[in-house]
């Protein structure tokens, strides 16, 4: 098994959505775009990717929204040097289809007292659903990690959720441990870099809004 030295988990630019949620009411969440301001962000991951790559190949997997492809587009990476697949167990948390924003504002307050990963949104999905799928796009990222050619990289363009789920699910951490921590912002990054001692690291932590509450000891 040829593992990669880094696995990248990029959260895509500012969407019309994250400028104004009133969007999601007439345009479905999958077809936002960037705004002008997420254009910027992403081509500004872009440039720092390009160094942090160099001239290394990269195994690129790409949520089926048009604003990851805007980002991934943004990124201007060399196309000799990466093999692109959209991944559609890589998308945002379902919410249901035509959004009304009173009522997803108060779906969000109901989730916020329940809990992120528990809360189902109705016709839509739980952080549980997601992490499901994401743990099964985990298992077959793992089976590529057996072709002998496999690239050194491997770069998620996805969402803030999909990444901490990803996270939770590669490091083990609980849904205490997950409820406590907080988004990335748009066009931020997270790295798992291999170790010497043969295994991967987060580069840098995601932030916490509060301290983890466990139902019992674990670990």
């Amino acid at each position: 098994m040829v593992r990669p030295r880094r696995i990248v988990l990029v959260r895509h630019g500012e969407s019309a959505g994250n400028a104004d949620d009133s969007v999601y009411e007439r345009s479905p969440d999958h077809a936002l775009p960037l705004t002008e301001r997420g254009w910027r962000q992403a081509e500004e991951t872009g440039r720092r990717l390009r160094e942090t790559f160099g001239r290394e190949r990269v195994s690129v997997y790409v949520s089926p929204y048009r604003r990851t492809h805007e980002t991934l587009h943004a990124f201007r990476l060399d196309p000799e040097l990466i093999r692109v697949r959209e991944e559609p167990r890589l998308r945002e948390q379902d919410w249901g289809n035509w959004q009304d924003r009173d009522d997803v504002q108060l779906q969000k307050e109901y989730r916020d007292a329940y809990g992120h990963f528990f809360y189902r949104f109705a016709q839509g999905e739980s952080g549980a659903d997601v992490y499901d799928r994401v743990g099964g796009f985990l298992e077959s990222l793992f089976r590529s990690f057996e072709a002998p050619d496999h690239p050194p990289n491997v770069l998620l363009v996805t969402h803030g959720l999909a990444m901490r789920l990803f996270c939770m699910r590669w490091f083990h951490w609980t849904v205490a441990e997950f409820e406590c921590l907080s988004n990335p912002g748009n066009g931020e990054t997270r790295m798992l870099v291999l170790g010497e001692n043969g295994k991967y690291a987060l580069d840098q932590p995601f932030e916490r809004w509060r301290d983890p509450e466990p139902y019992w000891v674990t670990g």
